[in-house]
């Protein structure tokens, strides 16, 4: 699969320069807007979507992890909403807890410490 070109110094971007760099048609984007969700492209008063920088770099991701990757709709769905989350964890590592879960953990012992010793 070739590389797709460097992406232009522009904020937004026409159908079909979305489709000339990501090398898709039309009706595959449109699919992964409706399957995937993540893309919610802006719509112009005359009803053409308009896409940000970084609707094309989700359309770049989505590509590689179902062509490269052969991964299915959820599952690219999935490996997005982790990375957006922060919670990928590299190398099959497991995936770290972030800070608000652990200090929630931690307040919901300390109540139910003070509840025991309250009863």
């Amino acid at each position: 699969m070739p590389l797709p070109p460097a992406l232009p110094e522009k904020e937004f971007f026409t159908m079909g320069e979305v489709e000339r760099i990501a090398q898709v048609p039309a009706y595959t984007l449109r699919y992964w807007e409706r399957t995937i969700g993540l893309l919610k492209p802006a719509r112009r008063s005359s009803g053409h979507r308009r896409y940000t920088r970084r609707d094309l770099e989700t359309i770049l991701q989505i590509k590689d992890l179902l062509l490269r990757k052969r991964m299915t709709p959820a599952g690219a769905r999935r490996a997005l909403l982790e990375r957006k989350r922060g919670l990928a964890s590299p190398a099959g590592a497991p995936a770290a807890l972030p800070q608000s879960a652990k200090l929630l953990r931690e307040i919901r012992k300390d109540i139910q410490s003070l509840m025991r010793e309250l009863k």
